[in-house]
């Protein structure tokens, strides 16, 4: 989902900044509803560093191939969520992905904002999509396959329709781009089939912990009803 160096340039960065101001204001918005409603600073603070080192290593470890106009990689955006809560999750993705231009890929770092608003969007369309389809009385940790791979594939729609607006933004309509965004977009099936698959073996791995110290690690919509969590 990366833009490479040389999509967009010049002027037309500027719009990526602007972007990921918005994305931040977002981000921001999700880490204070957990700090308020989801176990306080200690435990914001413990799920984002585990979440921060879980995407920096999804991006550097887990396997990635350039397709189209952009990399496929297997982000997990669901898993984070699901398990972390959304505002772990989009600490995680914002600092992550800040970590593997700093670290690896500093060519990256000009496309920062552009990748930022990609994950932040999709994580946003991601928790809108979960409040809708999962009743308040469903924990996370008991969802069905065809609810998990609704909120993959919200996740991953959002995420392949802002790279396609970001090639377009950056090189204009030809057919030569719209062919290149199909099988950038094409690939990405793969990944909707398989992230649900991962995220109910996690989700079941989750119930299988008994230790209330471990439980509170977790967020607590995993294990319980929103109107308990």
């Amino acid at each position: 989902m990366h833009i490479e160096p040389g999509v967009v340039t010049g002027a037309k960065l500027a719009l990526g900044y602007a972007t990921a101001a918005g994305s931040l204001g977002i981000a921001a918005k999700l880490a204070w509803d957990s700090l308020r409603h989801d176990g306080g600073v200690a435990r914001l603070a413990g799920r984002s560093l585990a979440t921060t080192a879980l995407v920096f290593s999804f991006f550097e470890v887990l396997p990635h191939f350039p397709v189209g106009v952009s990399e496929v990689h297997l982000i997990l955006g669901s898993t984070l969520m699901l398990v972390f809560g959304a505002g772990p999750a989009a600490i995680g993705l914002a600092l992550g992905l800040l970590m593997q231009g700093l670290f690896f890929a500093p060519a990256d770092l000009p496309q920062y904002g552009m990748n930022l608003t990609t994950l932040i969007g999709a994580l946003a369309a991601l928790k809108l999509i979960a409040d809708r389809v999962i009743r308040p009385g469903t924990a996370y940790a008991d969802l069905a396959y065809g609810q998990v791979l609704r909120l993959s594939f919200s996740f991953q729609a959002v995420t392949v329709s802002w790279v396609a607006f970001w090639v377009l933004w950056g090189q204009g309509l030809s057919a030569e781009t719209l062919v290149r965004i199909a099988s950038f977009g094409a690939a990405y099936l793969g990944v909707i089939l398989i992230e649900p698959l991962i995220d109910l073996t996690v989700l079941a791995l989750a119930k299988r912990v008994k230790s209330g110290a471990l439980r509170g690690f977790f967020t607590a919509r995993l294990y319980q009803p929103a109107a308990l969590a």
